[in-house]
């Protein structure tokens, strides 16, 4: 059989990001939210039965709304295969499909296999959609990580996500891999004999993808920068081959904070160098980062959430030392103040710890 049809894909264009969603300083006004010029559609429809607050229902949104209806999902097990696949009634308008909890990475290149090569034999008539798995970090980085690495390296044609509420939330918040350092799970309960909770450092899932896989288009984001979420999602499904979005997504649930803060703390953890954003240019093989407007100390994100509340002054400390090497690693010169903070002198336990609320963040959001 001759294989003499062209496979047509999509290119979707970018969105205006300049001044835009809370990537200015609190004076410049950080109530730019109300997004006109943004897709009507919405592939993600009411019907979820997600938590209040649900850091990954926002990412799956705002996904879908810059993917558009020519698009195919995959959903391994966890917090949103659960929410979202009650029994004849699902909040997609697109075509949706649940996969094992390791086969994410393995399903989704199967469907860009079979999309190519239907169109290549004239079986299917439509421009190639855009493919996309979105996958927790129980799958994305860890039981399913051999099957996500696999569908990079071969270089399927879909983007790869991994939205990040930093548990297994859906079974019952346990310690994931990217579990921050003194996270409190029901597997890393402080107590007298180790203090701090969780004693590991969150395993670097997007540079481990950037650096092993280096052909991949690979980028951080999280739900605190909504159009640069949505860009960099338009980004990697124009990119011809395999892309990777590690999404930064909250738990309230799990993280215990108060439910009208999820955007917020998505802003707050890059301002507190924890979680840096960045894109991966495979061409050159080099990082873009995005530096915050605002430079905060950990205690600001920290003390938001009741998972941390447990932490004493050295633990806090060492979570201000990660977020120096994470500055530095960006190549921003780490002020003295900030310094100062890695020593638990200058530290307090989280519990009588002050911080600074959001100034005029929640106008218009």
């Amino acid at each position: 059989m001759t294989l003499a049809h062209e496979v047509t894909r999509q290119e979707l264009p970018l969105f205006d990001e300049q001044g835009r969603s809370a990537a200015v300083a609190d004076q410049v006004g950080r109530n730019l939210h109300y997004l006109p010029d943004l897709p009507e559609e919405d592939p993600y429809q009411a019907g979820h039965r997600t938590c209040a607050g649900c850091g990954p229902a926002i990412e799956y949104r705002w996904v879908l709304k810059a993917a558009g209806q020519n698009t195919v999902v995959a959903g391994p097990t966890g917090c949103m295969y659960v929410a979202n696949a009650t029994y004849m009634s699902t909040p997609y308008t697109v075509p949706w499909a649940h996969t094992q909890i390791a086969s994410g990475g393995s399903f989704t290149s199967g469907v860009a296999a079979a999309y190519e090569a239907m169109i290549r034999k004239g079986k299917y008539r439509g421009t190639y959609p855009n493919i996309i798995v979105m996958a927790g970090d129980g799958s994305a980085s860890d039981i399913g990580i051999g099957s996500i690495s696999g569908a990079l390296y071969r270089g399927h044609d879909a983007l790869f996500i991994c939205y990040d509420n930093e548990c297994y939330a859906n079974t019952g918040i346990q310690v994931s891999p990217t579990t921050p350092y003194g996270g409190n799970t029901t597997f890393t309960p402080p107590g007298k004999v180790i203090p701090e909770g969780k004693k590991l450092p969150p395993k670097n899932l997007a540079k481990m993808m950037a650096e092993g896989h280096p052909n991949c288009y690979v980028a951080t984001t999280t739900v605190g920068y909504p159009i640069d979420l949505m860009n960099k999602t338009r980004k990697g499904l124009n990119y011809r081959g395999a892309a990777f979005m590690h999404v930064y997504t909250p738990c309230q649930k799990g993280w215990v904070y108060q439910t009208p803060m999820t955007v917020e703390l998505g802003r707050r953890v890059v301002e507190a160098g924890l979680f840096p954003v960045w894109e991966y240019d495979p061409a050159t093989r080099t990082y873009d980062y995005f530096v915050p407007p605002t430079m905060r100390p950990v205690t600001d994100y920290l003390a938001m959430q009741g998972r941390f509340g447990h932490m004493h002054p050295e633990h806090v400390a060492t979570m201000q030392r990660a977020a120096n090497r994470n500055w530095e690693d960006m190549g921003v010169e780490v002020p003295d103040w900030l310094r100062e903070l890695e020593d638990p002198a200058h530290q307090q336990s989280l519990k009588e710890t002050t911080y600074s609320m959001p100034v005029q963040r929640g106008i218009g959001a």
